[in-house]
């Protein structure tokens, strides 16, 4: 479709001229006073509204109010014979896109035009981007709903809108940036940049660089000026992952600007003041390192406003089955794959596994098997013997040291239970086939047929 133009002018000669001039490149609509563009606009959208300042009853700026108050927003073009600065800079005041004096270049409106629509598009793209980072970093976005995962919502719902500076801990792979960047878009400065520096990814020298920037000849190589990530989070938001990486000057500089809120570029003694709301990671003991004294006490306790701890997976069992449904979901979607389905036997040892790398380990996990499975079905065959609590074969690569033991049982198992746990690993065993398994148990064919009718839950297809 042709982007449509609105042209408003009570000098008849020149609102048919325009449109005549127009019409072979946009959908052109004409009206000859405020009151009947008021008409026009209420029963259709338009891109652009050329109007002018000057008309009998109301004037050009309550047309510029009733364009920038209807949902489509279009662009506003105001023309007049009575060009002068204070028109001019009330019109922009007003919100209108620009200002063009009476006799109208035609050529002018046209780029104007052009101009116009693209600041639209332009505008319409930045919205929905800025709803998808809403939808996507939203409390709706956190899948879970363990007790823990809800305290640590309701506690993030609680400091988002202040400006306090907020520490954030827990194992790796725990979702801390995920949690940073939802702080951001429930705050106040959603609309400004949120900026992640991973500490430890940069070495101390260049780390301070990142951070504070230079100014040119600072050093070898600072051969322009350059902005740090402070500067560039200007109005936002500066998350800083694992903060207890940062070296002993890091964190001089790094104290004074929560005491000064300015930072001074390396070579330079200029400070330049700052509106940056800082939160910060760390996947160690920041307690531990202050008194082994590798990290100062002063910026601990600036840093530590509000703590924010996020439990491990291991102690979000119940939210497994919900983040796996999550990335199946996502990881079917951007390949292009029917979505993967999991067997209740494969996701009962799924949700007693211990997640040593939490849920960084299971979106890699479920990632892997969505693309090798191929929409097809998931069981506990097809797991690796790490989920299954066996040992892995010779050779393989031992499991992480900091892997939870599965946890003991709560009560002796009754023999029945063994009988059944030891069917069910014999079955596993031989993948499937029940002649193997039979023969692994010592059981005859017709005695391991009778158990899997007593137990339906056990019996699997021969693979």
């Amino acid at each position: 479709m042709r982007p449509s133009v609105l042209i408003i002018d009570d000098e008849k000669h020149t609102r048919e001229g325009l449109q005549q001039a127009l019409e072979e490149r946009f959908d052109v609509s004409v009206a000859g006073n405020a009151d009947e563009a008021f008409n026009l606009m209420d029963a259709q959208e338009h891109d652009v509204i050329v109007t002018d300042l000057r008309m009998p009853g109301k004037s050009g700026l309550k047309v510029i109010d009733k364009a920038l108050g209807l949902p489509g927003k279009p662009v506003v073009i105001m023309m007049t014979a009575y060009g002068s600065i204070e028109t001019a800079v009330e019109a922009m005041k007003r919100g209108a896109f620009d200002f063009l004096t009476k006799p109208v270049n035609l050529e002018k409106l046209e780029i104007l035009i052009q101009r116009a629509l693209k600041t639209r598009t332009l505008e319409a793209e930045v919205q929905q981007l800025h709803a998808r980072l809403d939808e996507k970093f939203s409390f709706a976005g956190i899948v879970g709903n363990s007790e823990k995962l809800r305290e640590v919502i309701e506690r993030v719902k609680l400091v988002a809108p202040s400006r306090a500076t907020i520490l954030i801990e827990g194992e790796t792979g725990t979702g801390k940036e995920l949690i940073a960047q939802a702080i951001h878009q429930a705050s106040p400065r959603a609309r400004a940049a949120f900026i992640a520096v991973h500490c430890a990814a940069l070495p101390p020298t260049l780390l301070e660089s990142e951070l504070f920037g230079h100014e040119r000849g600072a050093f070898t190589g600072a051969t322009e000026r350059r902005i740090g990530r402070f500067e560039a989070a200007g109005g936002g938001t500066l998350f800083l992952d694992e903060i207890g990486e940062i070296s002993t000057a890091t964190q001089v500089k790094l104290l004074r600007f929560l005491e000064t809120k300015t930072v001074e570029r390396i070579g330079s003694m200029k400070p330049i003041p700052l509106d940056v709301r800082l939160v910060t990671a760390s996947n160690k003991d920041l307690d531990g390192l202050v008194k082994a004294g590798s990290f100062r006490e002063d910026l601990f306790f600036r840093l530590n406003v509000v703590r924010i701890v996020m439990p491990p997976l291991r102690e979000r069992a119940g939210d497994i089955p919900l983040l796996l449904e999550h990335y199946i979901r996502f990881f079917s979607e951007e390949n292009g794959l029917p979505p993967l389905v999991i067997e209740p036997g494969a996701m009962r040892h799924l949700q007693v596994y211990p997640w040593p790398g939490n849920i960084r380990e299971l979106r890699n996990f479920v990632e892997n098997a969505v693309v090798l499975r191929r929409g097809g079905r998931l069981t506990e065959f097809d797991l690796e013997p790490r989920f299954r609590g066996e040992a892995a074969p010779a050779g393989a690569s031992a499991a992480p040291a900091s892997a939870a033991p599965a946890p003991p049982m709560a009560n002796p198992l009754s023999v029945e239970e063994n009988e059944k746990r030891l069917l069910r690993e014999a079955l596993i065993k031989a993948r499937g086939n029940r002649t193997k398994a039979a023969q692994f148990m010592g059981l005859s064919r017709r005695t391991l047929h009778r158990k899997l009718a007593q137990w339906p839950e056990l019996d699997v297809l021969d693979r």
